[in-house]
């Protein structure tokens, strides 16, 4: 995992340019802070590290980050500690992205760990928000991005209509 502390920091980009930003971020994350959309210090790193779909070189070193704080406290992580790694790996999927070399072994080995951190938050208590993004760390980790993001897209409602149009077919 790269160091917080790392100079190659700026020399990542994220949506914005260099990802010197980042690790200030990151470390706020080690109180496991809850995402309510607009709060910092998530808001900033959904908008440099997942802008739209795309993901950068300061994302792949981010997401061990992310994951080894969410190791710390799985029943008390908020749900954005399961889906922004799930995210990231689905927009690098989708966009056929090379994690650089450097990187690569600390971003894969976190996608590895997700399966298992979402067993160990299985004594909190879910609604269906968390339920998704935990599902959709599963399938990032483990299986194609486009089950992944349709995870993530699903709603109580939007799975009834789902069903019902399974089920017509």
């Amino acid at each position: 995992m790269l160091s917080l502390d790392s100079p190659r920091w700026s020399e990542l980009e994220h949506a914005y340019g260099p990802a010197s930003d980042i690790p200030s971020l990151l470390k706020q994350l080690a109180d496991l802070p809850e995402d309510d959309g607009n709060g910092e210090p998530w808001f900033s790193i959904w908008s440099a590290l997942a802008h739209q779909g795309d993901v950068y070189s300061a994302s792949f070193a981010a997401v061990p980050h992310v994951v080894n704080y969410l190791s710390s406290s799985p029943l008390k992580a908020d749900s954005s500690f399961f889906q922004f790694p799930a995210w990231v790996e689905i927009c690098r999927q989708k966009g056929n992205i090379k994690v650089p070399d450097d990187l690569s072994s600390a971003y894969f080995s976190s996608l590895r760990r997700l399966p298992s951190l979402v067993a160990a938050a299985a004594e909190r208590d879910w609604d269906a928000d968390f339920l998704l993004c935990a599902l959709s760390a599963i399938a990032a980790a483990k299986g194609p991005p486009e089950i992944a993001e349709a995870i993530q897209e699903l709603s109580p409602a939007v799975a009834t209509e789902l069903m019902e149009w399974f089920y017509e077919r």
